[in-house]
């Protein structure tokens, strides 16, 4: 139904279908079956089991991540966070270390700074803006580079090339998460990176009715950590995986208008008198807009600003609106906002929350695919009464 280097707009409709599916359905159906007849001398991984991420429920969902990323081989997950976790236990053993980008999703930086050291793992946490102080972060136990593609809150774009072939030379396998791009705007395997992983529950599935994680990289990487996820045993629900495929498919126009609603509301808010910062890589003053605008193909659906009178200035905004909703999550079809310091962030120390510039008063705005006029009068009248 398609070729691999179909558009992403084709890949999302068909990339991975069966058609005719089963009994000639062109809707793939729910295999809610947790157990299937085997064949004698099948190894314990190619059992059809649904902890071990082999039904055909799964195995459909995988193809269909995979043709989306261009992957070899693709892992659904049970949350984002299963991703993660999953990989790093995958990549490093006790004595391993990690190279990691310094601003990380409050999970991620949870984990590592939480529970890295029990499990005898260490890290050092380097700019991604700057590879030349990389090489001195680097020890004869480093395994692995992670980085995000755009960071949660404040909209970084690294220097992702340099990550590649910093990498490459050095031996180590390179880890993106490209949850807030996603690969409608970037395609991180096309960039050289090894593994790409997601919270599938923001855009891949873009209607917040699901909790999944996904993994794309080669098929000998995705196979070992497919391996480690059926020890840990957090295999996607089937019912999930069919709600995550089907949202899947309208990931490119999707993503597509939140790109367009966020380039909007940020160019507003930067000529506001009442805002005192905007953090959106597409706006030409953003630190990094110059090479964003050479790796990205879009600029993403998430933006983050602060307002001029500080928190309380912030939770008057917030109360005022009428379009987004007060949530924590992102990359649904209707638009969300949030407070950091209070959600995606709130297990960071204050400490670590000021070294990341997650303010007290940062506002991080998730755009849904609302028409853009009918976002900005909102978020006008919300200011108006600030």
């Amino acid at each position: 139904m398609h070729s691999s280097d179909s558009r992403i707009e084709t890949l999302a409709v068909h990339g991975g279908e069966r058609v005719p599916g089963p009994d000639g359905s062109m809707v793939f159906p729910i295999y809610q079956s947790t157990v299937y007849t085997s064949e004698p001398g099948e190894s314990y991984h190619d059992i059809k089991y649904l902890r071990l991420n082999s039904t055909p429920s799964q195995a459909y969902l995988h193809d269909k991540l995979a043709a989306l990323e261009g992957a070899e081989a693709a892992l659904a997950t049970a949350s984002g966070m299963a991703a993660i976790t999953t990989i790093l236990h995958t990549l490093l053993r006790a004595g391993d270390h990690l190279l990691v980008g310094d601003v990380l999703y409050g999970g991620t930086h949870n984990f590592l700074t939480g529970h890295a050291e029990g499990l005898g793992l260490s890290y050092t946490m380097v700019d991604p803006h700057r590879p030349d102080t990389w090489a001195a972060a680097r020890r004869p136990n480093t395994k692995a580079f992670l980085v995000e593609t755009i960071t949660n809150p404040l909209m970084r774009v690294g220097a992702l090339r340099e990550v590649v072939a910093f990498a490459r030379a050095e031996g180590l396998v390179s880890v993106v998460d490209n949850t807030f791009a996603s690969p409608v705007n970037f395609r991180p395997l096309a960039a050289g990176f090894d593994l790409v992983f997601h919270s599938a529950t923001k855009y891949l599935n873009g209607h917040s009715d699901l909790v999944a994680g996904s993994v794309a990289g080669s098929a000998a990487l995705v196979d070992q950590v497919r391996k480690k996820l059926n020890i840990y045993g957090g295999s996607l629900d089937p019912h999930a995986g069919f709600l995550l495929a089907r949202g899947m498919k309208t990931l490119a126009i999707r993503v597509r208008a939140q790109n367009a609603n966020a380039e909007a509301l940020a160019e507003f808010l930067a000529g506001h008198e009442k805002v005192a910062q905007v953090n959106y890589p597409g706006l030409a003053d953003h630190p990094d807009h110059a090479h964003a605008a050479e790796l990205l193909s879009g600029f993403g659906g998430m933006l983050s600003f602060r307002l001029a009178g500080g928190v309380g200035a912030a939770d008057a905004l917030l109360e005022a609106l009428r379009l987004p909703a007060v949530a924590p999550s992102l990359g649904g079809i209707e638009s969300l906002v949030t407070r950091p310091s209070l959600t995606s962030h709130a297990g960071m120390s204050p400490e670590d929350r000021a070294k990341a510039g997650v303010a007290d008063d940062l506002i991080r705005f998730s755009c849904g695919i609302e028409h853009p006029d009918d976002l900005l009068e909102d978020v006008a009248q919300a200011l108006d009464k600030v």
